[in-house]
């Protein structure tokens, strides 16, 4: 045994005899559990809280577990971790093989497609060994010698975690402005690095969100956050100066402001926006020192996005529907009244952005649960479609800088092709494959099989579902497994590839993708239906859906695992309470179970701003609609199926006393033996670790209990 792991071990010992004043255990249960040789659960002390809110009555045993820098808190979760290393121990040899597997089909050293910007050629590469990519360019042609711009490794030394926000370059290329994060908690530190002598300036900012440089080269417009993460001020930096000026400063707590600049190179444009409403503010690049101005005050219930192209604003916006439309504007006068129409509302397709260049325009819609690319000649207006070959796909932009390009890049995958980035040609129409991700160990996709089924949800809705799985798996109801959703936030799971879950359809499951309400797979009226007073939407949906698949014989209700996470998370704990006998386990991530509470907290990051999202329970229509199926208020004593939680310590998104106390909850409820597992990774925030070889072991302690959960694998019996 390594000396890493005596010390954790010893660690972990230490912290159990500490937690005593916090961890109990009824005498017939730890007798039975000693007495078998199985781990002996950690057992949370209840100290009750008691809330009272609209007349309804709350306790909450486990409030304390909030207290982040209580040793007993560490000790607690250290003994959940010491308990799922207990439990998961006979699977130690099958994690093993697992990470071997996922990491054999992997490049380990590899290179980017480059792309080209302002006479330089970018591209990440990847050096066998190291966690994090490098950045680097060539200066004219691809044969030039390297430059590297920032190596993530260096940057990660002495860092349990490491996460790359900003990093942009002015015009001229000579200064990188880059931000990160060392802890998880999603709060950056921006920095600027002078690219012709390597040297950091001494300008440091902290708590930055988003950056753009000006035209000048010498002036940064950032924003920052405020004690709730909510970015809500607008900075104006000049380089070596002391003082920056607060060009604006959002008072709404509803709203959060962000810069960019648009492709063409011409605006600045700040953006103000909370879930439902927007507005946007201009301020010509190589004006510095002006101040933005407004093209079109917010309207509540109204969005809208601009890009640019010679004297006119392009404006998607949703005022004359949910699913948006596109219109343009003078640059001189962009107010509403002089908006000009150019592609109307449907009902049946979503348009989800434009991107402009000077001699065209790519538009960008959903149809069907499926992108669609088309390309607009600038001076006559033709409109070509970009085909795909699969009846399931995704497809979206690549990394488009140049705003004379002759061509478009977009990425493209399928469950069962890797993804490629590919090179439209504006003139001819035709694409090339500039690179496809290598499957090393020879894969071959023909041995794999994908499809798109729709399951009728019980109020008649027809819900899209995408399946991959190896052909000459079974469809007689024995085949195991895994479905996924998330179903949130209008945010759309699309069906691609993952080479990491090749190690698990080789080993007989089917894949499931359910792209139920709460999303925005069928356009916005699908998230509309998903959130909200109609949020209950989402989880009968996703039962529907597992019914579905059990009536098709697609698998069986003891040989279904599902998985979700964050807001993914809390589908996982509702449907799991509403129907704990339609599953056989569950693995939740960084999982959002404790609504009411989380959302009558509006001291904690983002709460404010998902009112318009999950509802305000200080409203007691809303806080009744919440508590039906809030996952931690509704754990009752019934039997559960086995149960992965996985958490991070320095998570901002979705604190982890939530799941932590969901789990020392459900432990003291559950009447029955299946496995309740936490794990808190307490070097990492909501993405879990930052390291693409530590990544890989968290996917292998994953997959190792999806297996064992059906059968494939042995854990020690609780």
């Amino acid at each position: 045994m390594s000396s890493s792991v005596l010390r954790r071990a010893h660690r972990a010992t230490l912290l159990l005899l500490a937690l005593a004043p916090c961890l109990v255990a009824t005498a017939p249960h730890a007798a039975r559990a000693q007495d078998s040789g199985a781990p002996l659960p950690p057992v949370a002390e209840r100290l009750a809280k008691i809330d009272t809110l609209h007349g309804d009555i709350r306790r909450d045993d486990y409030f304390w577990l909030r207290e982040k820098t209580s040793p007993k808190v560490v000790a607690y979760l250290e003994a959940e971790n010491a308990y799922a290393r207990a439990v998961l121990k006979p699977t130690e040899a099958l994690q093993e093989r697992l990470y071997n597997e996922m990491l054999g089909r992997i490049k380990q050293t590899d290179l980017s497609v480059p792309y080209r910007d302002r006479g330089w050629w970018y591209y990440t590469r990847t050096e066998e060994g190291k966690q994090y990519p490098v950045f680097a360019r060539k200066r004219g042609t691809l044969e030039a010698p390297e430059e590297i711009l920032l190596d993530l490794n260096e940057l990660a030394k002495g860092q349990a975690f490491m996460s790359l926000g900003a990093f942009t370059v002015s015009d001229d290329g000579n200064l990188l402005a880059y931000s990160y994060d060392s802890t998880g908690f999603r709060q950056y530190r921006l920095r600027v690095k002078d690219l012709r002598t390597g040297e950091l300036l001494p300008d440091a900012i902290e708590r930055v969100v988003s950056v753009a440089w000006a035209a000048d080269g010498r002036t940064i417009f950032y924003t920052t956050e405020d004690h709730a993460k909510r970015p809500y001020r607008l900075y104006r930096h000049l380089l070596g100066r002391a003082e920056d000026e607060v060009l604006y400063e959002e008072k709404d707590e509803m709203f959060r402001v962000g810069v960019g600049r648009t492709r063409s190179g011409q605006w600045l444009e700040m953006y103000v926006g909370s879930h439902t409403t927007s507005e946007a503010h201009v301020l010509e690049a190589s004006n510095p020192s002006g101040r933005f101005r407004l093209v079109a005050p917010r309207i509540a219930g109204q969005e809208y996005y601009l890009d640019h192209r010679g004297d006119r604003f392009w404006i998607v916006t949703n005022d004359r529907g949910r699913n948006f439309r596109l219109v343009t504007a003078p640059v001189d006068d962009p107010r509403r009244e002089n908006w000009t129409e150019e592609i109307g509302h449907r009902d049946d397709v979503l348009l989800t952005g434009v991107d402009m260049f000077r001699d065209f325009h790519v538009v960008q819609e959903r149809r069907n649960g499926l992108n669609e690319l088309h390309v607009v000649d600038a001076a006559t207006g033709a409109r070509r479609s970009i085909p795909f070959p699969e009846p399931v796909y995704s497809a979206f932009g690549s990394t488009n800088r140049e705003w004379d390009a002759t061509a478009y890049r977009y990425s493209y995958q399928s469950m069962v092709t890797p993804s490629s980035v590919l090179e439209y040609d504006v003139g001819t129409g035709e694409s090339r494959v500039l690179k496809e991700t290598e499957v090393l160990g020879g894969y071959d996709r023909t041995q794999y099989a994908s499809e798109r089924v729709w399951a009728r949800a019980r109020d008649g809705t027809r819900v899209p579902v995408s399946l991959v799985y190896r052909r000459g798996t079974p469809r007689d109801g024995s085949a195991p497994m895994l479905l996924y959703a998330y179903g949130s936030y209008g945010s759309s799971s699309s069906p691609g590839f993952s080479s990491n879950r090749l190690s698990l359809l080789d080993r007989g499951f089917v894949y499931a993708l359910a792209h139920i309400r709460g999303g925005g797979e069928m356009g916005t009226p699908w998230h509309d239906d998903g959130k909200m007073m109609k949020k209950m939407n989402t989880f009968t949906d996703f039962i529907d859906v597992a019914e579905h698949l059990i009536a098709e014989r697609w698998t069986s209700a003891d040989r279904l695992v599902i998985e979700g996470g964050s807001a993914g998370g809390l589908l996982m704990g509702a449907v799991t309470n509403m129907r704990p006998d339609l599953f056989r386990a569950v693995v939740s991530h960084v999982p959002f179970v404790d609504v009411v509470n989380t959302m009558l907290d509006t001291s904690l990051p983002l709460t404010v701003g998902e009112f318009e999202e999950w509802g305000n329970p200080a409203k007691k229509a809303e806080y009744e609609y919440i508590r039906q199926y809030d996952p931690y208020t509704n754990l009752v004593p019934r039997r559960y199926p086995m149960i992965l939680v996985k958490t991070s310590f320095n998570d901002s998104q979705v604190m982890y006393w939530e799941p932590a106390k969901y789990v020392a909850k459900l432990r003291a409820v559950k009447q029955d033996s299946n496995p309740l597992l936490l794990v808190t990774n307490m070097g990492a925030g909501h993405g879990g670790a930052s390291g693409r070889y530590d990544r890989l072991k968290e996917i292998a302690l994953d997959y190792a209990f999806m297996l064992a959960a059906v059968g494939k694998a042995e854990i020690m019996t609780p």
